[in-house]
């Protein structure tokens, strides 16, 4: 950040989930693979103007390094779903899962989260994040919970399972549940400031479960899952795609500090009445209509709409953005802009 600051980047997302008045609105712009992959020096040379936003840049990525996603070739991971990625660089989906029957629970033998990685490691990284002013922030793969209980069932049959309250999805919900509570706890062991935790629960316009079947089989297990880190004091951060309103105050009460919702399947102005003054947003900006297809002016406009709306002096926003290929460059280097523009704006007024 610059120098102007007094606070570090940690002390500042800390007072801004906690509406301690930070400094600053955080401000986050991420690119997947394929987005390096279309726009290689150029977009490094934006990201080098840019330091405010993606800190101090040394080294150009592997623009064709793709790690897992790669077209057509297939990668199991450790529970056993089977992955297709048809667009190099961008997220898959299952097309092999292992529980599609139920009688394959019988054998089921789920990973050990304390086997996930060097958790030694992991204690040191946090230690040193925070030397540095950084906020130690860490979690289990993106689709721990409700994504993962599809990615082994398949949907359409995790959806009937809901729908009919098969006898074996308690038990199912249990394996998973308790592998996402014991890699928290390990988390929380090493030291980690916030447990970041990812599961799309949203359709582009409502759940695909009603709120009443949510709060019957998942809220009960979100809440195991958090409770080792809010018992702590660790903070929770929420990613969700997809519209998800109705269920942002259950997700606080399991005990969710900072969710982080798309604008555009929820509404800017609906966020503001769900959450405003009570739980910190990370807002993602609008992939789906702004940023591929708006002018710069329209991202501009945007970004000013959102800090307007949802910002405070007391703090209780962040920003983030996915921009992905279909983004144009010109649209990323205004976005760059605004946020750097409007980051400030509660500290001047």
């Amino acid at each position: 950040m610059k120098s102007m600051h007094s606070m570090t980047n940690r002390e500042n997302y800390l007072r801004s989930m906690e509406f301690r008045n930070p400094e600053w609105i955080p401000c986050r712009i991420s690119f997947p693979a394929a987005t390096w992959s279309k726009y290689r020096d150029a977009l490094y040379v934006l990201v080098g103007r840019h330091p405010d936003i993606f800190g101090k840049v040394t080294n150009r990525a592997n623009y064709d390094d793709f790690g897992i996603q790669v077209d057509s070739v297939p990668w199991k991971d450790e529970w056993g779903c089977t992955w297709r990625f048809p667009i190099n660089g961008l997220d898959g989906q299952v097309v092999e899962h292992p529980l599609r029957d139920w009688s394959a629970l019988r054998s089921f033998k789920a990973p050990d989260p304390l086997d996930a990685r060097d958790w030694e490691e992991t204690k040191e990284n946090f230690r040193k994040a925070k030397e540095r002013g950084q906020l130690a922030s860490d979690g289990p793969p993106h689709g721990s919970m409700f994504m993962r209980l599809y990615y082994l069932r398949e949907f359409s049959n995790l959806m009937l399972d809901f729908a009919t309250e098969h006898p074996l999805l308690q038990d199912l919900i249990a394996i998973v549940s308790d592998y996402n509570k014991k890699f928290i706890e390990k988390l929380v062991e090493c030291g980690v400031d916030m447990i970041s935790f990812g599961d799309d629960l949203g359709n582009q316009d409502r759940l695909p479960i009603s709120p009443k079947v949510f709060r019957r089989d998942l809220l009960p297990a979100y809440s195991d899952i958090f409770r080792p880190a809010r018992e702590a004091g660790v903070h929770v951060y929420f990613h969700s795609d997809g519209h998800i309103l109705e269920v942002i105050d259950d997700l606080a009460s399991a005990g969710v500090t900072v969710i982080n919702p798309q604008s555009r399947a929820n509404g800017i102005d609906e966020i503001r009445k769900v959450c405003y003054g009570k739980i910190c947003v990370d807002l993602d900006i609008d992939r789906q209509v702004v940023l591929p297809y708006g002018t710069a002016d329209c991202v501009r406009r945007h970004v000013e709409e959102v800090i307007l709306k949802l910002g405070s002096k007391r703090g209780g926003l962040w920003i983030i953005a996915g921009c992905y290929p279909d983004t144009p460059i010109e649209n990323i280097e205004a976005l760059c802009e605004a946020m750097e523009e409007y980051q400030c704006h509660y500290s001047r007024v």
